[in-house]
């Protein structure tokens, strides 16, 4: 894609979806980090069922570790890997007293110690909590970084570093989620649905497909 082509696909994103937001549910920066770290393999109207019944009881660091582990998976169990991600919850709530007030911190070192909290995770938080200009690559933007020739790469560093080369410094605060939307119901793995794309001319995928 070369640069007018960018420009072009970012200001098409940002004109059908002015102000993209997580379609994660929640309230404040706590809830926002536990969603993201429940959300691993997992979808996200799975773990907004979850979290539904959840943040109302617990939505604090210590609120979670009142309810105990057991506690805590009887909540969430009904998300992939429940087991191992109700015990990175639990040290995670309990880093988060010890060493930071129970606050989030706005950091990223802070936030990838953090058990169960990744470089993706710790990004989602920068941005979407902290109105950081960081970009999480989880499978959708891995997806539309190489499909689309945005941002080609190997790996997810690869594919997170050369999208905040290329993305155009006006639309990088939001691109995150443009492109996980865009991964998510248009461009989609097994079969992208070019038709319906509005920024298909920009695309560098050649084998266009139709609805039929």
């Amino acid at each position: 894609m070369t640069k007018d082509q960018i420009e072009h696909f970012f200001a098409t994103l940002k004109a059908a979806n002015p102000m993209p937001v997580t379609e994660l549910e929640y309230s404040s920066v706590f809830e926002l980090l536990v969603a993201v770290l429940l959300s691993a393999q997992a979808t996200d109207v799975g773990v907004n069922k979850a979290t539904r019944k959840l943040f109302p009881v617990a939505n604090t660091p210590q609120k979670i570790l009142a309810l105990g582990l057991e506690g805590l998976e009887g909540y969430i169990k009904t998300i992939g890997l429940y087991h191992s991600k109700a015990r990175h919850l639990m040290q995670t709530c309990q880093m988060l007293v010890e060493r930071h007030g129970g606050q989030v911190p706005r950091d990223r070192a802070a936030l990838e110690a953090l058990p169960g909290v990744g470089r993706k995770t710790a990004n989602v938080v920068l941005n979407s909590a902290f109105g950081e200009a960081t970009m999480a690559v989880d499978t959708h933007i891995f997806r539309v970084g190489n499909r689309t020739g945005l941002a080609p790469g190997k790996t997810p560093y690869e594919v997170e570093m050369k999208l905040l080369k290329r993305v155009p410094p006006q639309y990088l605060v939001d691109a995150h989620h443009w492109l996980i939307l865009h991964g998510r119901y248009i461009c989609q793995a097994r079969k992208p649905l070019c038709w319906q794309c509005a920024v298909s001319q920009d695309c560098d995928f050649k084998p266009k497909t139709t609805a039929i």
